[in-house]
């Protein structure tokens, strides 16, 4: 059974409540040298946290409800109550929970874009980005029937709601990806990777790795009911994953990467800065 933070005896109450959660979240994240600047934009209340024993996925977010529901062992002593402090999350466990956190910072950037304040033009750079992406690259993809043969690949044409889906799992298996690794490089105790160019260098070589690897390849769930009776996802194949220049937008605009840190990682991996623009809108020939 599905367990929700439980509404308190008023609407201001429970909007504080809320505002006390997110704001343990975004201290533990600096606490940890994670991204937050992203984080800020979304107000306090906008996500409703929930927790159950997933079997399927390791979380869940759905999207127009705003409703994340999470594994019960991300939750404070597994009660399904609060989320438990970062500080005590495993690496992977923040990977799942940055990667659920973007899903819903897109949610609200295309629920309300232009985000508020300073942000308001970052956010609404991302958004417009996201939609020529949708258009140029995920609405015909090559996918990997079987995931675990990878080489193995079809043309898919995709619904607007597969494209869609197919774009922010892909962008968020790299925030994922992202943070996992600023995490394995970045020892406890120690400054942000962002203030030591070998714990940079380090991260950037795994992206690189990653590129040639095709491992930041997205998925996306079928429309047609006949072939989800077949498979739940359908894996991207490598000439879909994420490209350069998605990749630096996220770095910029979402993992908090300054004009200097993309420019280094990108000099590390081998990208010239022309190689990192996003391509002309181009979709695969059949």
């Amino acid at each position: 059974m599905v367990s929700v933070v439980p509404a308190l005896s008023s609407e201001h109450a429970g909007s504080a409540a809320s505002g006390r959660q997110w704001e343990r979240l975004l201290a533990d994240a600096g606490q940890l040298h994670l991204p937050t600047t992203f984080l800020k934009v979304i107000p306090p209340d906008f996500i409703r946290f929930e927790f159950d024993d997933l079997r399927t996925y390791a979380a869940e977010y759905h999207p127009g409800e705003h409703r994340l529901v999470l594994n019960r062992s991300l939750s404070f002593n597994a009660a399904g109550r609060v989320l438990k402090p970062l500080t005590k999350m495993t690496h992977k466990e923040l990977e799942v929970l940055y990667h659920e956190l973007f899903h819903a910072y897109m949610d609200y950037l295309a629920s309300s874009i232009g985000g508020q304040g300073d942000d308001g033009s970052v956010s609404s750079e991302l958004i417009n980005f996201a939609r020529m992406q949708q258009t140029c690259r995920y609405e015909n993809v090559m996918i990997a029937p079987v995931a675990q043969r990878p080489n193995e690949t079809e043309l898919r044409y995709l619904t607007e709601s597969e494209s869609w889906e197919a774009l922010n799992e892909t962008w968020a298996v790299f925030i994922g990806w992202a943070i996992w690794n600023q995490l394995d490089v970045q020892h406890p105790g120690v400054d942000s990777m962002f203030r030591q160019q070998r714990l940079m260098e380090q991260w950037a070589q795994r992206l690189h790795a990653a590129f040639q690897q095709g491992e930041l390849r997205g998925y996306y769930v079928p429309e047609d009911i006949d072939e989800r009776r077949i498979t739940h996802k359908r894996f991207l194949a490598k000439p879909s994953q994420i490209t350069w220049g998605e990749a630096v937008a996220l770095m910029s605009q979402v993992l908090g990467f300054n004009g200097k840190s993309v420019l280094f990682a990108q000099n590390i991996a081998g990208v010239s800065q022309g190689g990192a623009q996003s391509a002309p809108c181009r979709s695969i020939s059949k």
